[in-house]
């Protein structure tokens, strides 16, 4: 048995157990592997061929550049609210899934056109494909246990690694196949990158329709919502949205954010109103829930340099020449390059989360009656990602080479570290928390407002990243001034998280 359900919450079905979780787990999992291959496929190169293809290599491009990934994963995750309201009323978690991988899949083949605005119309297509995707099958992982269910966060973060498994491979994979396989170092073939995601997506769809039976009605379309011809107007209604999602690309992060914002106030009356609906306990309960969501966009702003403004540090101002002799020789062999790829920085925080992640899952069981409440948990990933900042200020400002006017290698290695711990002790809390706290009827409308915060989180990276590359390209005095005002902004909303975490904890009335 999954376990006895609260009262309001529909008892999961009985499932045969692997490694202590119900099976349909291991199914999901390896969907999201998949999804998340194709997801972080391109990750690496997204900013790296903007600036190639579309600004000739010159370092003018790397702001539009920072500020069109920015966008784009603001989108991503923007969409998600979309999605979760299209499964939860209109035709279900199981069909959701399935639609947006085919969607996923069509835009990643297109951006592997050499055209600006075909390129933008297939991150497009992505963007709204992940919508009826992502917080989808998140939202269904929660649904094998019950809430009261003493699994459930070990379930998530098990579930958890699965992406971050799909994340770790991938940069290898497409790095080694654009440079070594099909390019050069000098002219990656980034197409290539983009077709190898495609196919990591068209996997995803066809292991998730061949293991949906295991479900056991979990995901199911709702009451009256069963006939083929919902799903033909959604498919129809997703590709009247592109072109919206487009021209939302193209109106630039500024006035972007304005968009995003509105939706989030729209977002948030209405998770409230829900609350109301349901009672006292209800509201409160929805009131933490989204006071968490703004500590969550902090942290997302911050850690999403990754793709962005660390993408163009690790390959112009950190030092990447570490090997030497059979060592440099293997890793030419394996991507091209006698230095550490920058590709392969992609892959770091995943190897983190993979080595960490039953560590960190270890702690919460064991610390028992001590286990940090979820706002705590939520501030200390705050800070660990201000110490990650904190060591770039020291590396920037103390351990430059005055020859090679670079930092040491080991410096944004550590930081990828660093800022691992800090997303785990939030993000998987973080989809076990919504499933718990959001109304019973709005669940995967209120995993969209997870993602939702974490997209605007995004889009304030894209335009964070911009401030720190500049109109002139990433200078070690501009990333100096960007990274330290990230660390005081981190490490302040970190401490005052802490302080009002009692408060918040009250709200969730007994949730943890």
């Amino acid at each position: 048995m999954s376990g006895a359900a609260l009262p309001g919450q529909p008892a999961p079905p009985q499932f045969d157990q692997i490694m202590g979780h119900p099976k349909p787990l291991w199914m999901l999992f390896m969907s999201e592997f998949w999804e998340r291959f194709a997801f972080y496929g391109i990750r690496w190169a997204l900013v790296l061929y903007i600036v190639a293809q579309f600004y000739g290599g010159d370092a003018s491009g790397q702001q539009p550049a920072g500020l069109v990934y920015g966008s784009y994963l603001a989108l991503v995750y923007a969409g998600a609210i979309f999605g979760g309201l299209v499964a939860d009323k209109f035709i279900g978690y199981q069909r959701s899934i399935l639609i947006g991988a085919v969607f996923m899949a069509a835009g990643l083949f297109m951006i592997s056109l050499p055209n600006q605005d075909i390129f933008k119309l297939g991150l497009a297509t992505i963007i709204v494909g992940n919508g009826l995707f992502k917080p989808i099958i998140s939202t269904m992982v929660g649904k094998l246990y019950a809430q009261d269910d003493q699994r459930r966060d070990s379930g998530f973060t098990i579930f958890y690694m699965g992406i971050n498994l799909g994340a770790m491979i991938a940069p290898l994979l497409t790095q080694y196949l654009a440079r070594k396989i099909f390019g050069s170092d000098t002219l990656p073939a980034y197409k290539v990158v983009f077709i190898a995601a495609g196919i990591g997506m068209l996997i995803s769809l066809v292991w998730f329709w061949a293991g949906r039976g295991q479900l056991k009605g979990i995901g199911e379309p709702p009451a009256g919502g069963e006939s083929f011809s919902r799903v033909l107007t959604v498919a129809v209604g997703a590709l009247v949205v592109i072109p919206v999602v487009y021209f939302l690309l193209a109106m630039g992060a500024e006035k972007l954010q304005m968009v995003l914002t509105a939706m989030f106030i729209g977002l948030a009356a209405m998770l409230f109103i829900e609350g109301l609906k349901n009672g006292a306990v209800a509201r409160d309960k929805v009131i933490a829930m989204l006071i968490i969501f703004a500590f969550n966009i902090l942290f997302w702003m911050f850690f999403e340099q990754a793709g962005s403004s660390f993408t163009f540090l690790a390959d112009q101002i950190v030092n990447r020449d570490i090997f030497s002799g059979a060592l440099q020789e293997l890793v030419y062999r394996m991507s091209g390059e006698q230095v550490f790829p920058t590709a392969w920085f992609q892959s770091v925080n995943s190897v983190a989360i993979i080595v960490l992640a039953p560590v960190i899952a270890w702690i919460w069981v064991k610390l028992g009656s001590w286990n940090p409440s979820i706002p705590r948990k939520f501030g200390l990933g705050l800070l660990f990602n201000g110490l990650a900042f904190l060591l770039l200020m020291l590396a920037l400002s103390s351990m430059v080479d005055p020859q090679t006017l670079k930092i040491p290698f080991w410096t944004l290695f550590a930081v990828y570290w660093i800022q691992s711990i800090g997303e785990l002790c939030l993000s998987p809390i973080g989809l076990s928390m919504v499933t718990k706290l959001a109304p019973v009827r709005l669940v995967g409308f209120g995993m969209g407002g997870w993602f939702l915060s974490t997209g605007i989180g995004n889009n304030l990276s894209g335009i964070f990243a911009g401030h720190v590359s500049g109109e002139g390209g990433m200078t070690t005095a501009s990333a100096l001034s960007g990274y330290t005002f990230g660390f005081y902004a981190l490490v302040g909303s970190g401490v005052v998280l802490f302080l009002i975490a009692p408060l918040i904890q009250k709200l969730m009335h007994g949730v943890k």
